[in-house]
C-alpha cells in the first residue's frame, strides 16, 4: 500500500494526521514488505485508539478492509470489478451456490453496477476485523470473497424468486451494505454458501419413552451439525425414583438425559466453529427440579453435572403467586400425574393450567411428591443465577396469552437466547416396519418451532425510514423460509405451517443517544418506537399475503379475530398516537389475512451488533468505550456516537435494574415472541438478594415473557460472570 493511499484513507478522521505522518515516514523508511507494512499500522492505530480519539479505531478498521482487499487479489487472482467472472469462478471452485447462475449475465452486469466498494470502509476495527475473521468465505484456506460480494450474492439469493429480482436485489443489498438491517448468523455466514441452514432457532420437546428420548438427541446433533441453536422441553420425562416397566424406585429422573444432551452438543460442534448449544428446559413443579438447578454448580456430585448446555427452568403464574406469597409448592411426577389423570401437565398453562394443579395438590393419593416453600425454590434459582449466569427463566403464561397461534398449539418454553418462541409438539407413535431387506421407521411428526432471524439497526436508521426498511426486513425474511433447507423434517413443517420470522432491533441505545435521549427516561418514546416496528411489521406481512397468500394456520388466529396484540380495534382507535395507520392494517389483515404467524423477536446481537457498529439488542451499552483483550488480540469497543453524545449512553451496571425491566416490558408487548432481557446486578453497590428478587418480581408483572443471563459484576472488578451467546442469534 502506498504511502500517499494510506494519508487519503485518513480524510475525514479526526486523528493527530502529523504524528501519523511521523511514523509512516520512520517505517517506510526500513527494509519492510508491504504486508508487513499493512500489519505494522494497524496495530498502530488500535493501540493509538482511546477515549479523546476514538477515530483511530475507524481507521485501524479502514486499513484492514484495504489489506484484505489486497490479499483477496492476491489470493484469486481478481477483485473487484468483474462481478460476472467472480460468480462463474466462485461456484466452480464450489463456495457459491450454483443458484447464483440461475441470473444471466446482462442482470449481474446491472447489479454490479449497485455495488459501492467505498462501503468497505464504514467499519470500525472490530466490525472490520469480525467481518473479515468469521464471514469472508475461504478456498484452500485463504480468503476468497470481497465484503460487497457477500451483501450482493445474498440480496441476489434473497431476491432469486422475486418477479422482478434485479430491483428487489438492489433494495437488499442496500440495506445491508448500508448496515440498515443485520442478517442473523445461518444467513449471513450460509446464504451462498451450497445446502446452508438459514434457520437460527429451533425448539422441540421430548416425550417419556426411549424411542423419542433418542430421538431428540438425534434431532439436536443434526441442528447442531447445521450451526442452529436448540432448545429442548423434557417436562414430561419421569422424575427419578418413578416407576420403569412396573418396577418402583427405578428412573433415574431427567439429570441421566441431560448429560447425554450435553455431550451430544460437545460432541457435534457447529461446522467446526464450536460446540453445539443446547437450552434444556424444565417446568418448576417437576419432582427433579431441585437436582436440575444443580447442573452446573460447583457443589455436589460432578456425576450430576451438565456444564455445556444452558438450563431453562419454566414457571407459571400460580407458581410466581405463591412465590409472592411465601405458600407451599408442590412438586410432582410428570409419569404419575399422565397415568391417573390422563394428561401431560406440562402441555397446560393459564386457567386450564391451574385448575388441574389444585385438583392434583388435594390428591392424597398421589405418592411421588415433595412439598417446599415457592420462595425457597425461587431462592434457589436466584442463588444458581448469582453463581453461574443461568437458569433462563421462561413466563410460560405470559407468553401463551400473547399467543396469536394459541388455537392450535401451545409455548413450552424458550429458545436458547430467549427471545423466539412459538408453538411445538414432540413426535410421536414410533413404529418400524420391513420392506423386503430395509427397515423403515415411520413418525407421527411434531412441531419443532423453527424461526428466521434479521435485526433492524437502530443506529443506522432515521424514524422516517423505520416503515421502508421494517418492509424490507419482512420481505428478507419472508423469502428466506422458502430457500433454506432445514436438518430436521418438524422444522420443515413448521416453516410451511406458520412462516415464523422474527424481526428484531439493536442500536436502541445508538438510536437514544443520536435523539440526545437518555435511557432511564426514555420509556413512553421507546413505548411508541416498538408500537411503530410492531405496526409496520404486521402491515408487511399483510401485504405479503395479499401477493402470496396467507400463513396455513392463520385461520382461527388471534389476527383472524382481529386481536392484534391482546387489543381490539377500538382500543387503538381510542389510544393510539398511530390510530389511523393501524386502522389501515386492520382493514389489510381482515380482506388479506397475514403471511407470517410471527412477526417480531428482539436477539441479543452481542456479537453482530460488533459487525454493525451499533449497541446490542435493546440494551444499554455495557461500557461507552473499552478495549477487549482476548488470544488473539485488543479490540477497542466505541459506541457509535461517543464523540459528541458521550453523556447520552448511561452504562448498563448504572442504569436501575426496575426501570430496565419496565423497558423491556412495554418492548415485549409489542413483540409477537419474545426479547432477550439481561439483567445486570453490580455488586460493588452493595446490591442484596432482596434487590434481585425484587427485579425479578417486576419483570413478571410488567409482562415479560423471559429472563435470559443474569450478569453479575464481581466485588472490587469490572468482570461479569457470562458464557458466549448463541451464534445463530446473533443477528
Amino acid at each position: 500500500m502506498e504511502r500517499s493511499e494510506i494519508i487519503k484513507i485518513c480524510e475525514g478522521l479526526e486523528i493527530d494526521l502529523q504524528s501519523f505522518e511521523n511514523y509512516l515516514d520512520s517505517i517506510y523508511s526500513q527494509d519492510i514488505s508491504s504486508e508487513k507494512i499493512q500489519d505494522i499500522l494497524i496495530n498502530y492505530a488500535v493501540s493509538m485508539t482511546s477515549f479523546e480519539e476514538s477515530d483511530w479505531t475507524y481507521l485501524a478498521g479502514k486499513l484492514l478492509m484495504r489489506k484484505t482487499q489486497n490479499e483477496v487479489l492476491k489470493n484469486r487472482g481478481f477483485s473487484y470489478g468483474n462481478f460476472y467472472e467472480t460468480i462463474k469462478k466462485m461456484v466452480e471452485l464450489g463456495v457459491y451456490d450454483s443458484r447464483l447462475k440461475e441470473y444471466g449475465e446482462e442482470e449481474i452486469r446491472e447489479l454490479e453496477k449497485e455495488i459501492d466498494i467505498s462501503r468497505d470502509m464504514i467499519y470500525d476495527y472490530a466490525g472490520a476485523n469480525m467481518f473479515v475473521n468469521r464471514y469472508l468465505l475461504k478456498y484452500d484456506g485463504k480468503i476468497f470473497e470481497l465484503p460487497q460480494e457477500v451483501f450482493m450474492c445474498i440480496a441476489m439469493l434473497l431476491a432469486i424468486n422475486e418477479e422482478n429480482r434485479v430491483l428487489v436485489a438492489k433494495s437488499f443489498y442496500n440495506a445491508l451494505s448500508l448496515k440498515k438491517i443485520s442478517l442473523a448468523t445461518p444467513i449471513l455466514a450460509n446464504l451462498r454458501v451450497p445446502n446452508g441452514n438459514l434457520s437460527s432457532c429451533f425448539i422441540t420437546a421430548m416425550d417419556d419413552n426411549i424411542e423419542s428420548i433418542f430421538y431428540n438427541i438425534d434431532t439436536i446433533a443434526k441442528i447442531s451439525k447445521n450451526g442452529g441453536g436448540a432448545g429442548l422441553n423434557i417436562s414430561r420425562i419421569r422424575a427419578k425414583n418413578s416407576m420403569v416397566n412396573g418396577y418402583h424406585n427405578a428412573s433415574g429422573g431427567v439429570i441421566p438425559w441431560i448429560k447425554i444432551i450435553n455431550d451430544t452438543a460437545v460432541a457435534v460442534n457447529q461446522q467446526g466453529r464450536r460446540a453445539g448449544a443446547v437450552t434444556v428446559a424444565l417446568d418448576s413443579w417437576h419432582l427433579d427440579i431441585e437436582s436440575f438447578l444443580e447442573l452446573q454448580t460447583e457443589n455436589g456430585d460432578q456425576r450430576g453435572k451438565a456444564y455445556d448446555i444452558y438450563p431453562q427452568v419454566v414457571v407459571s403464574d400460580l407458581f410466581m403467586e405463591r412465590v409472592e406469597k411465601n405458600l407451599e409448592w408442590t412438586l410432582l411426577d410428570p409419569y404419575e400425574i399422565r397415568m391417573k389423570y390422563g394428561i401431560e401437565l406440562c402441555e397446560l398453562y393459564g386457567e386450564e393450567f391451574e385448575k388441574k394443579y389444585l385438583e392434583i395438590e388435594k390428591d392424597r393419593d398421589i405418592t411421588l411428591k415433595k412439598i417446599v416453600k415457592a420462595r425457597e425454590l425461587f431462592k434457589e434459582i436466584m442463588k444458581t443465577q448469582i453463581e453461574t449466569g443461568m437458569p433462563y427463566i421462561f413466563f410460560k403464561d405470559r407468553a401463551n396469552l400473547m399467543n396469536h397461534n394459541n388455537h392450535v398449539g401451545m409455548i413450552g418454553n424458550g429458545n436458547l437466547c430467549m427471545e423466539s418462541f412459538s408453538n411445538f409438539s414432540p413426535s410421536r407413535d414410533f413404529k418400524e416396519d420391513i420392506d423386503e431387506n430395509s427397515g423403515v421407521r415411520k413418525v407421527n411428526l411434531g412441531e419443532v418451532h423453527t424461526c428466521n432471524l434479521v435485526s433492524l439497526n437502530l443506529a443506522e436508521i432515521e424514524r422516517e425510514k423505520l416503515e421502508k426498511n421494517v418492509n424490507i426486513a419482512v420481505r428478507i425474511l419472508d423469502n428466506t423460509i422458502d430457500l433454506t433447507k432445514t436438518p430436521i423434517k418438524e422444522s420443515d413443517k413448521h416453516n410451511k405451517n406458520y412462516r415464523a420470522i422474527g424481526v428484531g432491533t439493536m442500536g436502541l441505545a445508538d438510536y437514544l443517544a443520536r435523539e440526545y435521549m437518555i435511557y432511564e427516561d426514555s420509556i413512553l418514546e421507546i413505548d411508541e418506537l416498538f408500537e411503530e416496528i410492531a405496526l409496520y411489521s404486521l402491515k408487511s406481512s399483510a401485504l405479503l399475503a395479499k401477493e402470496r397468500g396467507s400463513y396455513p394456520m392463520f385461520k382461527g388466529s388471534q389476527w383472524d379475530r382481529e386481536v392484534f396484540f391482546q387489543k381490539d380495534e377500538k382500543w387503538y382507535l381510542e389510544n393510539s398516537k398511530f390510530s389511523q395507520k393501524w386502522k389501515e392494517v386492520f382493514e389489510l389483515v381482515k380482506e388479506y389475512g397475514i403471511r407470517n404467524g410471527e412477526l417480531t423477536a428482539v436477539a441479543p446481537n452481542t456479537s453482530t451488533s460488533l459487525l454493525m457498529g451499533s449497541t446490542a439488542s435493546v440494551n444499554p451499552t455495557f461500557s461507552r468505550f473499552y478495549i477487549e483483550k482476548n488470544q488473539k488480540g485488543a479490540v477497542p469497543r466505541v459506541v457509535k456516537y461517543l464523540k459528541d453524545r458521550a453523556w447520552f449512553y448511561p452504562e448498563f451496571k448504572n442504569v436501575d435494574p426496575q426501570t430496565y425491566v419496565k423497558i423491556m416490558g412495554r418492548i415485549g408487548k409489542w413483540t409477537t415472541q419474545g426479547v432477550s432481557m439481561e439483567l445486570i446486578f453490580d455488586l460493588n453497590k452493595n446490591i442484596k438478594a432482596k434487590d434481585i428478587y425484587d427485579t425479578l418480581m417486576t419483570a413478571w408483572k410488567e409482562g415479560c415473557k423471559s429472563v435470559y443471563y443474569i450478569r453479575t459484576i464481581q466485588k472490587s472488578t469490572n468482570i461479569m460472570n457470562e458464557k458466549e451467546e448463541c451464534e445463530s442469534c446473533s443477528g
